[in-house]
């Protein structure tokens, strides 16, 4: 009988320890994943998770068992795998983490060739329906084994994306929330002239101080404060395995993802000229004004990163910025890192001398937004179905690219399901008129809520 795995979710495996994943899931998760990518080699790596080094060392043998060739590049972040992957020129790469889930969760992460995304209709389901069936072809020889260390290229490329000369002597709070982003950033540490005020700094799976996600709200205060009372000119703060980062300016303000992704997008426009800009359609004003200053264009992709990557390749865009804080650079094998966005900022804030509410309060002014409000409802798509009977007659326009997105002559807002629970996601803004936003902000909800 073939067992079900409900540790595969669209883009990756999820799953708490040991019942929906073990060393024997991982095992054959190994070998499935060997036999459908075919990579001849693969990197891997693992995050701080007290369970990690177990899993790895199964989903290792399971890949060598099939024949493939290993490269382990140790304890490291998921970006470190993306860029391991390009710069070996290996046939794919495996980061066993689990992100912010909880601490008793455990997961992988998967791409092949060129840091190329794996997910549900990429390769994801053939290799949950081989992992669960658990039948395989034997191999002619068993894989090799070496450890690699990339660390120090890795730090070589996040340097080139700013001019460390030029840089002023920034004092930034960073909390890497126990999980991996410490690390990486004491090793930056000697070549910058930044000083870092550390909180929650040390790896440790057990996450004494609460799982890493900056995205909950109870989870600022530890940067927010801190920066208050150091007057640090700025705050950086990380998931568990840092593809994401978040930003707190000098007053302690969580500044919306949504205006980092325009201040990325015009940090590139400026430097390098007229570029393509890959961005969500959740808000999308600020970027697209942004772009279009810029001598760019900006354009739409779907949420979620496999749509962004592939989006990115397909116009051959610079840059790919999601409003949830995650941040894609071509130059990084168009994946997604949670340290280069914070080194960009940082070289904006040194090159223009102005703080970062500074830089983003114009366009908070210009664009204002409501922020992502998560609500739960019984029947997510006769709720999007009433909504947009409600407003289209009113509306320019109305697409549909993820969830709904309407617009009028001064607001617009986004709609959408979750993939994964009975949630709704809103996202509202204005041009220039932040009582309008709040207003329609009520008046959706209420719709929402009724």
């Amino acid at each position: 009988m073939t067992e079900i795995l409900d540790c595969f979710k669209a883009y990756d495996v999820r799953g708490r320890i040991p019942d929906q994943l073990n060393e024997d899931i991982a095992y054959r998760i190994g070998r499935a994943y060997a036999e459908i990518i075919e990579p001849g080699t693969v990197v891997v790596g693992h995050d701080i998770r007290l369970t990690s080094e177990s899993v790895k060392r199964a989903l290792v043998d399971g890949l060598r068992t099939q024949g493939v060739a290993v490269q382990d590049i140790g304890l490291c972040g998921t970006e470190e795998i993306y860029f391991a992957t390009a710069h070996l020129g290996v046939g794919g790469g495996i980061v066993v983490t689990a992100s912010h889930n909880p601490k008793d969760y455990n997961g992988m992460k998967f791409v092949r060739e060129g840091a190329r995304p794996i997910s549900g209709d990429s390769g994801l389901a053939d290799i949950r329906a081989l992992a669960e069936h658990n039948h395989f072809e034997a191999a002619a020889s068993r894989g090799g084994y070496i450890a690699v260390d990339t660390r120090p290229a890795y730090l070589q490329h996040l340097l080139s994306y700013v001019d460390v000369a030029a840089l002023k002597p920034l004092k930034i709070v960073c909390t890497a929330g126990n999980g991996g982003a410490g690390t990486v950033i004491d090793a930056l540490e000697p070549n910058l002239p930044f000083e870092f005020i550390k909180v929650h700094h040390e790896p440790d799976g057990e996450f004494p101080n609460g799982v890493p996600n900056p995205l909950l709200v109870e989870n600022r205060a530890a940067t927010a404060d801190r920066v208050i009372a150091e007057g640090a000119d700025l705050g950086i703060a990380w998931d568990g395995d840092f593809d994401r980062c978040f930003f707190f300016d000098s007053s302690g303000h969580f500044i919306e993802g949504y205006y980092i992704v325009g201040l990325l997008a015009e940090a590139f426009l400026s430097r390098l000229g007229p570029q393509k800009i890959v961005h969500d359609p959740r808000l999308t004003w600020n970027t697209q004004d942004i772009a279009r200053a810029g001598g760019g264009e900006a354009v739409l992709s779907k949420t979620g990163h496999a749509f962004i990557k592939e989006r990115m390749r397909e116009v051959d865009a610079v840059y790919g910025g999601e409003m949830s804080a995650h941040h894609y650079f071509r130059d990084f094998a168009y994946c997604d890192s949670g340290m280069i966005p914070w080194l960009l900022i940082a070289g904006l804030m040194s090159k223009t001398n102005q703080t970062l509410s500074e830089l983003v309060a114009a366009r908070e002014s210009a664009f204002p937004c409501s922020g992502e409000i998560n609500r739960q409802v019984t029947d997510p798509a006769a709720l999007l179905t009433a909504v947009e009977a409600r407003y289209r007659e009113q509306a320019l326009s109305i697409e549909k690219l993820d969830g709904l997105g309407i617009e009028f002559a001064d607001w617009r807002f986004n709609l959408r399901m979750s993939n994964t629970e009975p949630v709704v996601r809103l996202n509202v803004e204005s041009r220039g008129d932040q009582a309008l936003m709040m207003a329609k902000t009520g008046e959706l909800l209420s719709l929402i809520d009724a």
